[in-house]
């Protein structure tokens, strides 16, 4: 469930990550990085029915450790461990989980998170809508091809179950069930509710009726005006936050990407109100015959009670944050260039100096030197008297454009033959 990766994949990485940071950046975030161990009572008990997915180290005699299973929770100790109440973060890091792999799509035991997260009290969805305008930045600078983003509010879904007749003590477990519905047919959502859930027939029938509904702000109005939900008081107020958040959204002119989807759940304990999710829609996939299935590239949103879980006075941070499914997108990136016969760079050399004669290596070095100290990139073969056609034969090999070739002449006249590697154009500097 984990891989090596080789020097293309590595320059494809950092090619996608610097996209993502950039606009990270773009949003005014300060970067953190905490350890990759934590402490084990630290993350159980954070991710619903995924805690069995943690990877736990064996107890060396003190501390019982394990490995961070995302970095939200992390954040949220960070932040109740030093006392702040107000952040705007990003975080790169490898993660860990005990999954079943599933290369193809890109899900490993071992892969990259790369989170945006703004902590502190402030007006209503103000943060969150643009949590959602980064993901739309993002996917959109990749240029992935079509996606949207799905919304909804755990307080919306607790109070569909509540005027559903669920009890409260079974919101959560109903919650990831309902979240599986990206993944399953209705039917077989229902039977695992009533087989294995616990749930009465008719319940499940009535979730249905709800789960099944996606739009825009017309659905929230509809929703708004619904008997037995408007009479709750949670879902009035998820409803009522959504609205708010359609309005912002349409000031920032991404409403067209984004759904209002009930059937969205995200199956982590820690969130409180807004959710959301972003679904790549079927890839541009002329040249490929098997269709790439991704699904979801991105995720997030508010958590208001998780910092307050790990502060001794039960101190609580607001926060909402976003997760870039960085390692999905990576093997949508690399089924592409594969695909398009694109070749990846690995080195950012600029230049590499040649002798087309022998014994010129001191002359190699002399130049080599006086390029680095300048600040340029530069190589050169690691032999005495290479032949030349060797050295521009590595030029073309791994992308360098330069060569910069020295002979005899070119020492006797004081210069440097500048030779264009693609147009074999050359001049003398």
């Amino acid at each position: 469930g984990t891989r090596d990766h080789p020097p293309a994949h590595v320059a494809l990485r950092d090619r996608l990550l610097a996209t993502v940071v950039t606009c990270f950046k773009r949003h005014g975030a300060a970067a953190i990085d905490t350890p990759v161990l934590e402490l084990r009572e630290t993350l159980t008990g954070k991710y619903g029915e995924d805690t069995k997915l943690i990877y736990e180290l064996q107890d060396q005699g003190g501390e019982l450790l394990a490995l961070r299973y995302d970095l939200t929770v992390p954040f949220a100790r960070y932040l109740a461990m030093n006392k702040i109440t107000n952040m705007k973060r990003y975080h790169v890091a490898k993660v860990y989980r005990r999954d079943n792999p599933a290369t193809t799509r890109g899900r490993y035991r071992e892969f990259y998170q790369c989170d945006f997260d703004i902590a502190g009290q402030f007006d209503p969805m103000i943060p969150d809508a643009e949590c959602l305008k980064i993901v739309h930045e993002i996917l959109s600078d990749l240029q992935l091809g079509d996606f949207i983003i799905k919304v909804n509010d755990r307080r919306i879904l607790n109070g569909v179950f509540a005027v559903c007749g669920i009890p409260e003590s079974k919101f959560i477990t109903t919650c990831s069930t309902v979240d599986k519905l990206d993944k399953m047919p209705w039917e077989e959502v229902r039977s695992e509710m009533v087989g294995e859930k616990g749930l009465s027939p008719e319940a499940a029938d009535h979730i249905g009726e709800y789960v099944q509904l996606h739009g825009g702000l017309d659905l929230i109005e509809q929703l708004l005006q619904d008997p037995k939900l408007s009479q709750n008081k949670l879902a009035k107020e998820g409803l009522g936050d959504m609205k708010l958040l359609f309005e912002y959204l349409t000031l920032f002119g991404i409403t067209g990407k984004i759904s209002f989807d009930l059937s969205l759940a995200r199956g982590l304990d820690y969130y409180t109100g807004v959710i959301f999710e972003a679904v790549l829609l079927q890839p541009e996939n002329d040249h490929v015959e098997e269709p790439v299935s991704v699904g979801s590239v991105a995720g997030g949103g508010r958590y208001d009670g998780l910092v307050g879980m790990f502060d001794p006075k039960g101190r609580k941070v607001p926060c909402v944050g976003v997760s870039i499914g960085i390692e999905r997108i990576f093997s949508i990136l690399e089924q592409r260039v594969k695909a398009s016969g694109e070749k990846v760079r690995t080195t950012e050399t600029q230049v590499l100096v040649t002798t087309p004669q022998k014994h010129l290596l001191a002359a190699r070095l002399k130049l080599i030197s006086e390029l680095w100290d300048a600040g340029i990139k530069a190589e050169m073969l690691y032999k005495k008297d290479p032949k030349l056609l060797k050295q521009l034969q590595y030029c073309e090999d791994t992308g360098i454009p330069l060569a910069a070739i020295i002979g005899e002449q070119e020492l006797t006249d004081g210069v440097v033959k500048l030779r264009d590697v693609t147009t074999r154009e050359e001049v003398r500097m």
